[in-house]
C-alpha cells in the first residue's frame, strides 16, 4: 500500500524533503518507522518522537492503511 509521510525538523533535514509517498508492507506506525529508518538512518528513535496519523496523535502500534498521512514529530524548541 502507499502512504504519505511528512517530516519536520531533524527528520526533514536528514531525508532532504518535507514529505514522500512510500510503498510499504507495514501494518502499524512502528513498523513503518523501522522500514524508513533502514533507508534514511534517522537521527532520533521512537522514544524521542510522537506519531500522528491523519492529523490525530496515535500510539506507535496504531494500524495504518492505504492513503494515510503519517507524521513523525520530533521535539522542537522555540520561544
Amino acid at each position: 500500500m502507499k502512504v504519505k509521510v511528512r517530516y519536520f525538523a531533524a527528520l526533514r533535514e536528514k531525508v532532504g524533503a518535507g514529505e514522500e509517498v512510500v510503498e510499504t508492507t507495514a501494518s502499524n506506525a512502528m513498523e513503518l518507522f523501522q522500514q524508513l529508518n533502514l533507508r534514511h538512518r534517522f537521527p532520533l528513535d521512537t522514544s524521542h518522537l510522537k506519531v500522528s496519523i491523519n492529523r490525530h496523535y496515535e500510539e506507535w502500534n496504531c494500524q495504518i492503511k492505504a492513503d494515510d498521512e503519517i507524521v513523525f514529530l520530533p521535539p522542537v524548541a522555540g520561544g
